[in-house]
Parts: C-alpha cells; sequence; structure tokens
C-alpha cells in the first residue's frame, strides 16, 4: 500500500484542494478516482460519517474534509512552501477565511446557480453581498496569501474557475469585472499561474459534467 493515497472525483474543488497541497509540498501520493454514484467500499469505509470525497489515506490512517487535509498536510510535511502562515494571527485569519469560502460562499453561490424566478434573484443578490466581501479582502493583493500560494487561495479554487464554466453553460453569472474588480483580477492570475492550471479540470469535460449535474439535479428539485 503506499504511503500516500488519495481517494478524490476529477470534477470535485473539494479533491482538487488536497491534489494542490500535495503537489505544493512535493507529496507522492496514489490517486484513486471515484464514481460517486457507486461509491467505493474503501470511500465509505474511510469516511462512514460523510461518504464524500475527498479522503486522505496517510500510512493506513484516513483524514476527511478537505480544509482539515490542507492542514494535516502542511503539518505533516515540513518541507516546501507552508500553506498557511508561520503566525500565529495570520494563521488564524486564514483559517476564518477558508472557513468564509465554505460556509457562506459556496452554498450561497449554489443556491443560486440551482434557483429559479424570484427565488434565484434573491439568491443572486445574497451570493453577490458575500462576494464583495471577498472582493474587498483581496483588493490590493496579488493571491489572498499575499505574493505566495496559501490555505485561502487553495480553498478558494471554486470561485476562480468553476464560476466562469457554470456561466457559459447554465447561463447564469456571479462574477463579473464591474462588480468585482478586484476578485476578478485575482481570478485571472489564478487561471493562468502555471501550477493552478496544472491542477484545475479539463474546461470541456468540466462544462459538460456540469450541464448533466444540472439536469439531474433539477429533475430531483421537480
Amino acid at each position: 500500500m503506499a504511503e500516500v493515497k488519495l481517494f478524490g472525483f476529477w470534477g470535485s474543488p473539494y479533491s482538487r484542494r488536497v491534489e494542490m497541497a500535495l503537489k505544493l509540498k512535493g507529496v507522492e501520493y496514489e490517486y484513486v478516482e471515484e464514481d460517486l454514484n457507486n461509491k467505493s467500499p474503501q470511500l465509505l469505509q474511510y469516511n462512514p460519517v460523510h461518504k464524500k470525497v475527498p479522503v486522505l489515506l496517510h500510512n493506513g490512517k484516513p483524514i476527511v474534509e478537505s480544509l482539515v487535509i490542507l492542514e494535516y498536510i502542511d503539518e505533516t510535511w515540513g518541507d516546501g512552501p507552508s500553506i498557511l502562515p508561520k503566525d500565529p494571527h495570520l494563521r488564524a485569519v486564514a483559517r476564518f477565511w477558508a472557513k468564509f469560502l465554505d460556509e457562506k460562499c459556496l452554498p450561497a453561490c449554489s443556491k443560486a446557480y440551482l434557483s429559479a424566478g424570484e427565488e434565484q434573484l434573491k439568491a443572486k443578490e445574497e451570493a453577490e453581498e458575500l462576494l464583495k466581501v471577498l472582493d474587498n479582502e483581496v483588493k490590493g493583493k496579488k493571491l489572498f496569501g499575499g505574493d505566495s500560494i496559501g490555505l485561502v487561495d487553495i480553498a478558494a479554487n471554486f470561485v476562480a474557475y468553476w464560476p466562469v464554466i457554470i456561466a457559459e453553460t447554465l447561463g447564469v453569472e456571479l462574477i463579473t469585472k464591474d462588480k468585482f474588480p478586484n476578485l476578478c483580477a485575482w481570478m485571472d492570475e489564478y487561471v493562468n499561474s502555471n501550477f493552478f492550471k496544472e491542477h484545475l479540470p479539463d474546461r470541456d469535460k468540466l462544462a459538460a459534467h456540469i450541464r448533466t449535474w444540472f439536469q439531474k439535479t433539477s429533475q430531483v428539485k421537480r
């Protein structure tokens, strides 16, 4: 068995976060692609609570939840760039923004994409209010981590890449340069970075996946 194994799904921003962190640290690992419609017994064994990807297996011991995994990688492999700042206050700030992304921004954006009519208009307004906060936070910065890749940049991969493809695929546009100039500048920096580009899903494949996922989700909601 490989010392480090990652159970993930190619189209999941959460799985991609972990791949970014492992590559940033130079950690060799075995990748196991999961079929989310037919999850493997190993995935269910290693993550019996949430039954989701990603799961990092290190020396036979599972670690789950992407933000928890990112911190584990940073603490376990000291070589390579730090994912979290060394300063305790800055570490706390980075954790705050990572949680803000997962607990506030991503659910609000998902609701805006999946709703319709008046409900969608309200959901878009709520999502845009949160995105304004992010836009202000990255103002004057190359990356959320300053000049180097950090926890928040890795956690924000969904914001950097997925909304553009969702807008093209579903016709629902949330992030525009006129409303979010700083966030869009960060997105441009992100998708044009050699490191980040290597860890983003194929554009056409992701668009097809989003289209299928949206159709299935819409049918369930009906």
